[in-house]
């Protein structure tokens, strides 16, 4: 690592960045589909494919900005690149978040689900700190 300030630290990963949850992923992304969870309703997801290519393409931004930092590039570029990185993963939750309102919180609303109503609002609390 050529050249890098001490307050650089960058690290190889050989270690899977997957969380486990209590569901199956055996569906197909381009097709709307359910997830049944504890708490008694189904998420039907409709923005699934744009959300996983707006993952994707944030990924791939990310790792060219890991790439910059290797490199040694100036921080201020880092520091914009790295801005646009936030950038795309807020707006990809913002898709996230339309999608679960318009769909499982109405769900969970209709259901009398307070269970889900409070979960959302944990996650929005969460998101926005």
């Amino acid at each position: 690592m050529a050249d890098r300030p001490d307050h650089v630290q960058l690290h190889d990963h050989d270690h899977d960045h997957t969380y486990p949850h209590d569901h199956d992923h055996n569906h197909d992304h381009d097709q709307p589909h359910e997830h049944k969870h504890s708490h008694g309703h189904s998420h039907t997801h409709t923005e699934t494919k744009a959300v996983l290519n707006r993952l994707s393409r944030a990924i791939g931004h990310l790792e060219s900005v890991r790439r910059m930092v290797e490199d040694g590039r100036d921080c201020a570029d880092v520091l914009m690149q790295l801005a646009a990185v936030r950038s795309a993963l807020s707006n990809t939750a913002k898709i996230i978040l339309k999608d679960h309102i318009e769909h499982c919180l109405v769900e969970a609303v209709r259901d009398n689900d307070r269970e889900s109503i409070d979960e959302l609002n944990k996650a929005i609390e969460q998101f926005l700190k």
